[in-house]
């Protein structure tokens, strides 16, 4: 494909807190994000129509595109085809839902040529919970990319228990003796990666570039650990986008975690509720709950967020960004953009203190807050703050 335009459409609402500090196609499911899948598995140049906060940090390139698309999308080779063959002007649909145009000049929506049904099947990430529900599939995706384009390393590791032949790992990558097990599920280990002492690993896990899996980790059920995350004790079917940490014992099922957060010693979530009903989790943009439709969610928390020792977060928990959490007891489940609290209330937490607090987590994953980056939090911040009656 040629340059496309990634644009955040109607999903994107729905995806906050996590789309506060991204476009919607900057979210990682499986081993890439959406942009990468597209850069990557199908050779598109990529920019973003986002929100005008977000522009000075992900760009756009509106004249330079040959076709805008649904950035809540996930590229498959089928749906790739036929957004290649829409003739200029057209846009493909999939029953209301609109997937790409092919256009040099989108601006403010789709262009008023022919409207084509498609063909192949849609998966698209248009809430929170989808992440993690869709991590299965999109791990095998990418996957049977790596094992195309990936060079595998050739070392022996002693002491390492491999279960099944869909294990990928790339030179560089650090493994002690553990257990790695893929009849459930591919496991990739990227570059810098490390997996130390005693993991039981059950796929599907990605373990991307300068991630670590600390002593005597458990990972089962399609688990994706961003860049230079941490993670200890035990992981079910969770999506860490990057640069977070838990790195501890305590138990995180069915969640999602965003870039710059932290989950203190011995932080759980509930999964499950004890009545077996499907789970509930606050939509900003309905301004309610609403259904996942599943028995399974835990807690979806946006970037630079944090939880002291011992949290607990109920089943279904929304924790917005640069929220810090603590103290004994059950917090709400609807956890306040820079909320500062816990289950006594939440108070609102300076944006001086914040940006603060951010410098100096990200200057020890050698990264430096830079201006661009400190008037997107700061406009954050603005657009978060509880209204006055």
């Amino acid at each position: 494909m040629q340059n496309i335009l990634l644009v955040d459409h109607t999903e994107r609402d729905h995806l906050l807190p996590l789309t506060y500090t991204r476009p919607v196609a900057d979210i990682r499911v499986g081993v890439f994000t959406i942009a990468e899948k597209w850069e990557k598995r199908f050779g598109a140049e990529v920019s973003y129509l986002t929100q005008d906060y977000l522009k000075r940090v992900f760009p756009s390139k509106i004249e330079d595109a040959s076709h805008a698309i649904n950035g809540s999308i996930i590229p498959t080779r089928e749906l790739v085809l036929e957004i290649e063959s829409l003739g200029d002007g057209d846009s493909l649909y999939s029953n209301d839902i609109w997937v790409a145009t092919r256009t040099h000049n989108f601006v403010k929506g789709p262009t008023p040529g022919e409207k084509v049904e498609a063909k192949s099947k849609i998966d698209q990430i248009n809430r929170s919970w989808k992440i993690f529900q869709l991590n299965d599939w999109a791990l095998r995706e990418d996957f049977e990319w790596i094992k195309e384009n990936y060079v595998a390393s050739s070392e022996e590791y002693a002491g390492v228990s491999l279960i099944g032949k869909d294990v990928f790992i790339e030179e560089g990558a650090i493994i002690r003796p553990s257990i790695l097990n893929s009849e459930t599920g591919p496991i990739f280990i990227a570059r810098g990666a490390e997996v130390m002492e005693g993991c039981l690993i059950r796929g599907g896990l990605a373990l991307l570039e300068g991630a670590q899996l600390k002593m005597g980790t458990k990972i089962y059920g399609a688990t994706t650990v961003g860049p230079h995350s941490r993670v200890g004790g035990e992981v079910n079917n969770s999506v860490i986008f990057g640069y977070s940490n838990k790195g501890h014992d305590g138990f995180i099922g069915n969640t999602v975690i965003g870039e710059w957060c932290n989950l203190g010693a011995d932080t759980n979530t509930s999964n499950l509720k004890n009545n077996y009903s499907d789970v509930k989790i606050y939509n900003y943009a309905l301004g309610r709950s609403e259904s996942t439709g599943g028995q399974f969610c835990g807690l979806t928390m946006g970037d630079h967020a944090k939880s002291g020792i011992n949290t607990m977060f109920n089943t279904g928990t929304v924790c917005g960004v640069f929220a810090n959490v603590f103290g004994a007891g059950f917090p709400h489940r609807r956890i306040p953009d820079f909320g500062w609290g816990g289950a006594d209330g939440f108070k609102g937490y300076r944006i001086g203190d914040a940006l603060e607090v951010a410098e100096k987590v990200m200057i020890r994953r050698g990264v430096a807050l830079n201006d661009d980056w400190k008037e997107v939090y700061k406009h954050i911040s603005e657009i978060t703050k509880p209204k006055e009656n």
